[in-house]
């Protein structure tokens, strides 16, 4: 098979690789259909968090089983499958508390398994998954070819949005701006809608975005950043905060500036990977009662009630995938994001 790989900072290849093969009685071998490229990508992309060695890449697909080891249960060869970009096995103690993220066995796409085997990533043409019962989904029936891009969404993105409208108790009635005009806050302005937000104001100076982000039922777009996108915002709501803040960033800037928006008894929601310097306020936050909740989303868990919606056609995320490859072109997905010519980067192998 073929597969994108890290070499370093800017350098990802198409490359042949290994096929996989069942390894351990609970793995599946998943051909992908659909994968793309994450913001989170970017940052190993960049070398921001380089890993020590060259590595398989990506963690967003969705494909068909094409065999799975004897002790999986719950799948078939031929079902089509959406795989969250964590790996649970869905039976210890945190994963059935919901924190699938957390789960004793947890492993991640394009690092090692439990005994040191690399895994692939999901940027390639088949993908060896462990514990397939407890992370893969499928879905009642394979799907058209138009309706593979809102599947894809729910691997990562459009669930993590959906984190933080949930951490931030996003709710009928509420009042929620959003940081951050990558894939994930346009999400969360999609996720914040369907819970029932009475007023979202998207954060963002890019026109794609902004259309992007009124398109998903944003009511209001206020184009600076940092305090003085806070104090539009508060000019915006005769000088209160907004009740739910949702952080999609990760960065000093854009945490501090999540502060300055939320209202006294407000909450934060926050899911950009954090990068280091984003520590919190705490005098600021018990000051002013603000909550602060959030992490890594925990996709498995809310996949069963976000598949419903987009197989019932009421929830498409699918807008914030503004270009379409060819999975040999990955390096150009890359640079496309990078250089902000996307948004997102779907890749068909």
């Amino acid at each position: 098979m073929h597969a994108a790989m890290w070499y370093a900072p800017r350098d990802i290849r198409w490359e042949q690789r290994p096929d996989p093969t069942i390894q351990l009685p609970t793995d599946a071998i998943v051909r992908v259909v659909a994968a793309c490229v994450c913001g989170s990508d970017l940052w190993t992309f960049r070398g921001a968090r380089p890993p020590a060695d060259p590595h398989p890449i990506g963690h967003e697909f969705v494909g068909v089983v094409e065999e799975t080891g004897a002790g999986v249960t719950t799948l078939r060869a031929g079902d089509f499958v959406i795989s969250p970009f964590s790996i649970s096995d869905g039976t210890c103690v945190p994963c059935r508390q919901g924190v699938t993220t957390s789960c004793v066995q947890a492993q991640w796409y394009g690092g090692t398994d439990r005994d040191g085997r690399t895994l692939d990533g999901g940027q390639g043409q088949y993908v060896r998954v462990p514990l397939a019962d407890g992370t893969l989904v499928a879905t009642p029936e394979h799907p058209d070819r138009a309706r593979i891009p809102a599947l894809l969404a729910l691997s990562d993105v459009l669930v993590t949005g959906h984190h933080a409208a949930v951490s931030a108790g996003v709710g009928p009635g509420s009042t929620v701006a959003v940081v951050g005009d990558g894939a994930v806050g346009l999400c969360a302005v999609r996720a914040a809608v369907r819970l029932g937000a009475d007023r979202v104001i998207a954060f963002s100076s890019y026109t794609d975005r902004q259309n992007v982000a009124t398109g998903f039922g944003a009511s209001d777009v206020i184009s600076a950043r940092g305090d003085d996108g806070a104090a539009a915002l508060r000019d915006l709501l005769a000088d209160q905060g907004a009740d739910a803040v949702l952080e999609c960033v990760g960065n000093k800037e854009s945490m501090a500036q999540a502060m300055a928006s939320v209202r006294p008894g407000g909450r934060i929601g926050y899911v950009g990977v954090p990068l280091g310097g984003a520590e919190l306020p705490i005098r600021k936050m018990f000051a002013d009662n603000i909550a602060v909740a959030g992490g890594v989303a925990p996709v498995r868990p809310y996949l069963p009630e976000l598949l419903a919606d987009v197989l019932g056609g009421t929830l498409d995320a699918s807008a914030v995938f503004d270009l379409q490859l060819p999975m040999e072109k990955v390096a150009e997905a890359y640079a496309a994001m990078d250089e902000r010519r996307s948004i997102k980067t779907l890749l068909w192998p």
